[in-house]
């Protein structure tokens, strides 16, 4: 399950080649978006993380409050590499949790992505100043099968 801010942000013009990713995803049934409702658990989840926090605590992104959101409320598990924001809700919400390079392992090893699209996502990643473990998917792969 894609949350739908999520998809809103994976379909930036600098990267058509996660949205296409995307939309074959889609189209094969592999993954499905979905959108948040009001007036349900998951918003006012979300509406608490991302809109209007309590005080004392700044808001996270809406992908963030979304994927986080729906994790909980349906029992999922959260798929983000942006520890920095949301590692206390992974505690307080009891959430299992995979990064980004798990989940480009597990891409890599089912076959949607080779190396080099690996190596071009983790590229663009820390283009846009995302935190990563190594400078490069292979790299981390080279950790990653190390372990």
């Amino acid at each position: 399950m894609l949350p739908k801010q999520v998809y809103i942000e994976l379909s930036h013009p600098s990267i058509p080649h996660i949205k296409r990713k995307i939309a074959q995803l889609c189209s094969s049934g592999d993954i499905t978006t979905q959108e948040i409702l009001t007036n349900t658990d998951e918003y006012n989840l979300y509406h608490d993380l991302a809109i209007s926090p309590p005080k004392h605590e700044k808001p996270i992104g809406k992908g963030e409050a979304a994927a986080i959101a729906l994790a909980k409320t349906y029992n999922g598990i959260l798929a983000s590499n942006n520890l920095k924001d949301i590692s206390k809700y992974i505690q307080r919400y009891h959430l299992q949790h995979v990064t980004t390079g798990d989940i480009l392992v597990a891409a890599l090893k089912a076959g949607y992505i080779d190396e080099n699209d690996g190596n071009q996502i983790w590229s663009n990643m820390i283009s846009r100043r995302r935190l990563l473990p190594t400078r490069s998917f292979s790299d981390y792969l080279k950790t990653f099968f190390a372990s």
